[in-house]
């Protein structure tokens, strides 16, 4: 685990070294050699005149020199003047103080790269040394300059990251013995999973070893870690993370659901787009089969928060249909605008359906066919049938690592209706999805689970009433005629007859494209993936499930 994320070792041009202060001459790097500091010794002026307040863009020159009094007191060793030159003195030099005395790192040499504006980007490398032992750190960084609102001045904005890319507010860097012993995780036929061969498996092994790491018999090392922020009370903290391990302890080993050929399809088709996230569930057991994110950082697939747009429909069908507001083979109206709490919906490209059927307004995904049921909704109605049917919104899921289980609020008039159709307020990630279309298969929610609760007895989450034997029904013929003739149709052929699927687009504000999703079932494997800024989710999303469902056939 430890070993996981070692920064790499890489040549870096060093700085050259005038007086012992850093000149900072880097080729081709935007920073030229010039005189760090004025006649007083720390790059002011000392003329006793007043002058008057600079404003506007920050020149190239001002930049420059407020990076280079940052970076230079830092390789001294100097915190406290360092943090001077920055916009949030008291945090800065109480993380630069523990830059050295708590993650004690030392024989610091930082190195500018090429200025863009007015962010600065830099190498780090440096020692690490605990008791006798010493590993060598290197990363990269960046700064932004700002100039101050009430005198001009030109500094550093503070943030966490300067310190180190991995931090975030209230993290800290230490170095000693970790606070838990390392894990061997396994996949479900008990291959050891390694970052190295699933990248997108990085923050899920870390979260493994946050809750597993003590209770599987290993023995803690010693390493430089980033020690996250307290969770609030009765939330998963994320998981601290290994940095640098000076020493490995001795792992112990947790079993895991993962099916290592459908993990590596999944890594393999996260990897071909950006920001996409997919997850693999069994919908007879709630086994998690596969996770993957192209980005292998934020664990997006099990911890996102992101309006699902229509794949939504699915709750709100089985809502409609409990209520008697609609069936599949009844017709239902699908015109080109709704209005309702003083918001016009319409559906895309403005299509309407004329004499249509609920189950042709599923499969086109016509929005005006959910919206216009509102009126006939109380403001609970869905919160309630995501809670009580799909398990969702009540934050008690314990999958075995850190995940959102979803929110569904209460709302009203506009957002309500936005609610219906996966937009408003409601929030979701694939894990969520891929369980509402497995809810949806089976009739009955099983909390989705990484590790089995047998390993450290923990309770998984239930829902209080499964799916009426009608809804049940009459929800899976809308989601097998949306695989086999609506918008999913493309991406699931050849896939039937035992399937069914939805798509979904969901706007988001300042995103050109809408993120697209998409969910579905085929035997006893449900899927969910969503593409960020990949537009309809048949075309983005759509592939990578079927993919998936294709592989675990």
């Amino acid at each position: 685990m430890g070993k996981r994320g070692r920064a790499a070792e890489r040549g870096r041009t060093r700085p050259a070294v005038i007086g012992g202060l850093i000149a900072v001459v880097v080729a081709g790097g935007g920073f030229g050699a010039y005189s760090l500091f004025g006649p007083d010794g720390d790059g002011g002026s000392t003329t006793a005149d007043p002058k008057p307040v600079k404003t506007g863009p920050l020149s190239a020159a001002e930049v420059r020199t407020a990076a280079t009094r940052f970076l230079t007191a830092w390789q001294q060793g100097r915190p406290a003047k360092a943090a001077a030159v920055t916009d949030d003195t008291a945090a800065a030099k109480a993380a630069l103080t523990g830059y050295r005395e708590d993650a004690r790192i030392t024989g610091v040499t930082l190195t500018p790269g090429r200025r863009t504006g007015t962010t600065v980007p830099f190498s780090v490398r440096a020692t690490v040394t605990h008791k006798g032992k010493s590993k060598p750190l290197a990363y990269d960084s960046k700064l932004t300059v700002v100039r101050r609102a009430e005198d001009g001045v030109p500094l550093v904005r503070w943030r966490p990251y300067v310190v180190h890319p991995d931090l975030r507010d209230g993290d800290r860097l230490v170095t000693g013995e970790s606070g838990t012993p390392p894990v061997r995780a396994l996949d479900a036929d008990g291959g050891e999973l390694t970052a190295a061969k699933y990248p997108s498996l990085g923050s899920v092994l870390d979260g493994l070893r946050e809750k597993y790491g003590k209770k599987a018999g290993g023995r803690a090392g010693v390493e430089l870690r980033v020690v996250r922020k307290a969770a609030k009370k009765g939330a998963d903290k994320d998981p601290d993370k290994t940095l640098v391990a000076l020493s490995e302890g001795t792992p112990g080993t947790v079993r895991t659901t993962l099916n290592p050929a459908l993990q590596a399809v999944a890594e393999q088709q996260v990897a071909k787009r950006s920001r996409a996230s997919a997850v693999v569930v069994r919908p007879s057991t709630g086994e998690i089969l596969a996770v993957a994110n192209s980005g292998h950082g934020f664990n997006t697939a099990f911890q996102g928060s992101l309006a699902p747009g229509s794949t939504m429909k699915i709750i709100t069908s089985s809502l409609l249909i409990d209520k008697g507001l609609a069936s599949a083979e009844k017709r239902h109206p699908c015109p080109k605008y709704v209005t309702y709490g003083g918001w016009k919906f319409q559906n895309d490209d403005k299509f309407q359906i004329k004499n249509g059927t609920f189950k042709a307004s599923f499969a086109r995904s016509c929005n005006t066919a959910f919206i216009s049921q509102a009126k006939k909704l109380d403001a609970d109605d869905l919160t309630r049938q995501a809670q009580q049917v799909f398990g969702l919104g009540m934050d008690n899921w314990s999958i075995g690592v850190p995940s959102f289980d979803g929110s569904v609020p209460v709302q009203s008039a506009a957002s309500l209706a936005a609610s219906l159709i996966g937009q408003g307020g409601v929030r979701m990630n694939p894990l969520n999805m891929a369980s509402v279309v497995a809810t949806a298969r089976t009739g009955t929610f099983h909390q989705p689970y990484l590790v089995s609760p047998s390993v450290d007895g923990r309770t998984l989450a239930k829902a209080s009433r499964s799916l009426s034997p009608g809804t049940r029904a009459q929800l899976r013929e809308l989601l097998r005629y949306t695989a086999a003739a609506g918008t999913a149709a493309e991406a699931m052929s050849g896939l039937g007859p035992d399937f069914g699927a939805k798509t979904g687009s969901a706007e988001v504000d300042g995103q050109k494209k809408p993120n697209g999703w998409f969910t579905a079932w085929k035997g006893d494997l449900a899927a969910a993936g969503v593409v960020q800024a990949g537009g309809h989710g048949g075309d983005s999303a759509g592939p990578v499930v079927a993919a998936l469902l294709r592989a675990g056939s």
